[in-house]
């Protein structure tokens, strides 16, 4: 196996990201529009770890034992 192809915490976190965006979303769509506030909410989260390099979720997945990637090593 490629271990370029083995999950760590850098494809994990722009998963988790991507699907909470899309989720609310479609949440805000079908649901009620006040669900834009979470997805402003991982946006500036991503915005400030790209600035600071402090990313929570990296933090959690790190400490439950996800292995870590070249960015958030």
């Amino acid at each position: 196996m490629n271990p370029e192809s083995k999950i760590n915490i850098d494809k994990l976190v722009f998963r988790i990201a991507g699907s909470f965006i899309l989720g609310s979303l479609l949440l805000a769509h079908f649901h009620s529009p006040y669900w834009l506030w979470f997805t402003a909410f991982v946006g500036a989260n991503m915005a400030q770890s790209s600035f600071t390099g402090f990313c929570p979720m990296a933090s959690l997945l790190r400490a439950i034992g996800v292995n870590p990637g070249r960015v958030f090593e």
